[in-house]
């Protein structure tokens, strides 16, 4: 992974991809006690920043390989991206996705087009599932996070956070990013090593699924003692990647890590003060960022990674308003 690969997935994202704004809100600063700017990639094209690695990967592929067709194993918003992105190129697309997944996503990822295969994440592993229809039927396995033409995708976002940083005139502080196996994460470290190393990325993650924080203390690639049931599904892996945590272990600042309640609160100001919609995975750094004790810095930047909640989830975070 390099930075040259971020700005060959940005040159073929350009006019594809949503260039999301940076977003600032006085009362959140005031919550805070520190600038936060929100970089809204619950915007982007399927309501996630996972579009961009998914486009990037097919856009990097032979036109025979995608006419085979891809695969991927998803939550919801991989799935959607991939699905988009396959549908954008005419390729079939086949999603294997937890049962449990919020029923939007599911919904979401079949009105792209793809086919949809459901497992059961407490006693399957998608990752088995994933590597047998791809030999089964000639398809291309797309890995949500460890595979470096999604993390290039998912360095575009940092690339713009930068250029967006220095147009503010930011060029210290730190960069808060929702975090499961690391795709976003390393993806964003990358371009901000390169293009504004005054900037430091730190990864996020919810209570109970803090793999990544954990790792980063150890020094070596934690597992979570469970995959499943907590809030935030999106983020829910069952430890970081094999390619995405070298580079966060080099790149970024300690993890932060969050509760369930202070994600539901995030959602709710979010919404309240920005006029976002989050879902709880993708407002877990802008959690860090209003109600951590961990956070020197005098700006933060953070991400809002992603919007694909369900009605009920974002009903209950209303209540926190």
């Amino acid at each position: 992974m390099n930075i040259e690969m971020i700005t060959a997935a940005a040159a073929r994202l350009d006019g594809i991809a949503r260039r999301t704004p940076l977003l600032h809100a006085p009362a959140l600063d005031a919550l805070a006690g520190r600038r936060v700017l929100v970089k809204p990639e619950c915007l982007q094209h399927t309501g996630s920043f996972k579009f961009r690695g998914a486009y990037s990967a097919l856009s990097a592929m032979t036109p025979e390989m995608r006419g085979r067709g891809v695969i991927a194993f998803s939550s919801g918003n991989h799935a959607q991206g991939i699905a988009r992105a396959a549908q954008i190129f005419g390729a079939p697309a086949v999603i294997v996705m937890p049962s449990d997944a919020p029923a939007l996503k599911i919904e979401g990822t079949r009105s792209y087009g793809a086919e949809v295969v459901l497992y059961d994440r407490g006693r399957e592993k998608r990752e088995e599932i994933g590597a047998r229809l791809a030999q089964e039927r000639g398809l291309t396995l797309v890995k949500p996070y460890d595979e470096p033409q999604v993390i290039a995708g998912q360095g575009t976002c940092g690339l713009e956070i930068a250029a967006q940083a220095f147009e503010l005139g930011v060029s210290e502080g730190d960069v808060l990013v929702c975090c499961g196996g690391g795709g976003l994460t390393a993806g964003i470290a990358l371009a901000l090593e390169a293009e504004a190393p005054g900037l430091r990325p730190r990864p996020v993650e919810p209570q109970g699924f803090d793999d990544t924080a954990r790792s980063l203390k150890s020094g070596i690639r934690e597992v979570n003692p469970v995959e499943a049931g907590g809030l935030c599904d999106a983020i829910l892996t069952p430890q970081p990647g094999e390619l995405t945590f070298p580079i966060t272990q080099k790149l970024c600042g300690p993890g932060l890590v969050v509760s369930d309640e202070e994600v539901l609160r995030a959602m709710a100001l979010a919404f309240r003060h920005l006029k976002l919609v989050a879902e709880p995975g993708g407002a877990v750094a802008l959690a860090a960022a209003l109600f951590s004790a961990d956070i020197t810095a005098d700006t933060v930047i953070c991400t809002i990674s992603g919007g694909n909640t369900d009605p009920a989830t974002f009903a209950r975070a209303l209540t926190y308003i």
